[in-house]
């Protein structure tokens, strides 16, 4: 069995924060809290869940941006969860990140040229200044932008330009890995469809890994190979997306993909069973299954006092639901 480029065992990232009005008490906010998966080379892996389910903050974590309080990060089979900073810079250049924000994550006082070409100075990859330009020159075609434009800056490019430069720094250090955190929610419609097709293109091209973090469960189901849904800092369902799109197990899955618009408003609305009540606080969760309180099959007796462990079915999948396998899931 070949080595995945990403596995992550049991992984668990905590903020300790003080109450009171002197701050005598610690309490810790569980962002996340015991996950557990492996991305192949060349696959990308959807994350979905509400806002505050702890996603981003896992893509920071697995690329160490952000250190876990335990567990395991493995990339392309070394150990990175306790590397000094010293040691993971050589690997930096084949674990990127394309952040929401396309114009706050580029610095408004440099060049596009300038910021593409500050990772490959960084890690010597031009042998000199005209190497750098004709390597930048070759991105921006890449990613679908003129040449010509290198020398302007990021507030003279719409969002969907300036999200395609982004792509193109990531891209300048040759990764592997790259994890696309929220990459097309503050784009409009038309050119999400334009920056999911040339990430779905890349990878096709170089052979990059990428998870994949968004709300939008149509755009995760057209990008990914994969798909684990999150709740509350932890996986709950974790399929093939044409498995959990077509038939999923969770309560949580089913009620994400309810609140999709549906193309043809009036097909089965009488179906649709939306959730109810707010996300419980990750400093507080609910005991047993953290989903409960919102879950419309719940057993109070066990889910209550229980808490599911990420399984596999039958069917290949992984679900953290008591009822999964005993037919009431898909009655949700």
């Amino acid at each position: 069995m070949s080595t995945p480029l990403l596995s992550v065992r049991d992984l668990s990232t905590h903020f300790p924060v003080r109450k009171g009005l002197f701050g005598r008490g610690t309490q810790v906010v569980r962002a996340v809290d015991g996950i557990t998966f492996e991305l192949p080379h060349g696959e990308t892996l959807g994350l979905v869940g509400e806002s505050g389910c702890g996603k981003s903050t896992l893509g920071r974590t697995v690329l160490r941006l952000l250190s876990p309080t335990s567990g395991h990060i493995e990339f392309e089979g070394t150990d990175i969860t306790h590397m000094p900073q010293a040691d993971l810079r050589p690997l930096r250049r084949r674990m990127q990140i394309v952040f929401q924000d396309p114009f706050g994550s580029l610095n408004p006082r440099m060049t596009v040229r300038a910021a593409i070409g500050e990772a490959m100075r960084i890690h010597r990859l031009a042998s000199g200044p005209e190497d750098e330009r004709k390597r930048v020159a070759a991105l921006m075609e890449r990613v679908g932008l003129r040449p010509d434009t290198m020398e302007r800056y990021p507030h003279e490019f719409s969002g969907g330009q300036r999200q395609r430069i982004g792509i193109a720094r990531a891209l300048a250090v040759e990764p592997k890995l790259i994890v696309a955190d929220e990459p097309v929610s503050a784009l409009d419609v038309s050119i999400q469809a334009q920056i999911v097709n040339l990430l779905m293109d890349l990878q096709d091209d170089l052979g990059i890994g990428f998870l994949f973090i968004a709300h939008d469960l149509k755009v995760v189901e057209h990008v990914s190979h994969r798909v684990a849904v999150m709740y509350l800092g932890r996986i709950v369902e974790l399929a093939s997306s044409e498995a959990l799109v077509g038939d999923p197990k969770h309560p949580y899955t089913r009620a994400l993909l309810a609140a999709v618009p549906e193309a043809r408003p009036r097909a089965k609305r009488e179906k649709r069973r939306l959730l109810t009540g707010d996300v419980p606080s990750p400093i507080a969760p609910p005991p047993g299954c953290p989903f409960h309180p919102r879950c419309p099959i719940a057993e109070p007796d066990r889910c209550a006092r229980e808490v599911p462990r990420l399984r596999a079915l039958a069917d290949g999948r992984q679900v953290a639901c008591h009822l999964a396998d005993e037919g009431h899931a898909s009655d949700a």
